[in-house]
């Protein structure tokens, strides 16, 4: 008896260098795989964080992210944790915990993103066109964040990251 045939999942080649890309305001982002490219399963993304650039404080409820320095130097606060990583290094960022991530050297810097499940990629697809017409209204970006699960925060501990790695700090963080 044969079995029915199944259709092998859609083949998805992302070349070097290519990508849809946009910017977050602080840092870029170029998109690798959505959630239509893996099932849902998860999402790739790639950040090039400019010197100084600092990522708002937030915390997701819905995502775990995994990320990989893959040039410079990036700096990771997660809860109460932090750690500098240069090319090579790995982190995990659990979903329901305050994190943010900085440009920690004295050159571009950039990191995989690694998003599951997906979803969140759409989050960045919607900040990147809100920063392309212009700047983003703030309850806009909170409606936006509301839906996706995205929550900020204004840790104590922020004011010291931004000084000692001279960084631009976000709205409201002064």
């Amino acid at each position: 008896m044969s079995s029915p045939s199944v259709p092998p999942p859609p083949l998805t080649v992302v070349r070097p260098g290519t990508g849809d890309e946009g910017f977050l305001g602080s840092i870029g982002v170029v998109f690798k795989l959505r959630g239509s490219d893996t099932g849902g399963a998860l999402s790739v993304v790639e950040h090039p964080f400019p010197v100084g650039a600092l990522v708002p404080p937030h915390l997701h409820t819905r995502e775990d992210e995994y990320s990989i320095v893959t040039e410079g130097e990036i700096g990771f606060r997660s809860g109460d944790r932090e750690v500098v990583l240069g090319a090579g290094g790995y982190i995990t960022k659990p979903r329901g915990e305050l994190h943010t991530m900085w440009n920690a050297g004295s050159a571009p810097a950039r990191m995989i993103e690694i998003i599951s499940p997906a979803g969140f990629e759409r989050c960045f697809r919607e900040i990147a066109e809100m920063v392309a017409a212009g700047q983003p209204d703030p309850a806009a970006v909170a409606e936006l964040a509301h839906r996706y699960g995205l929550e900020f925060g204004q840790p104590d501990w922020l004011p010291g990251v931004i000084e000692r790695y001279g960084l631009t700090p976000p709205p409201g963080a002064e």
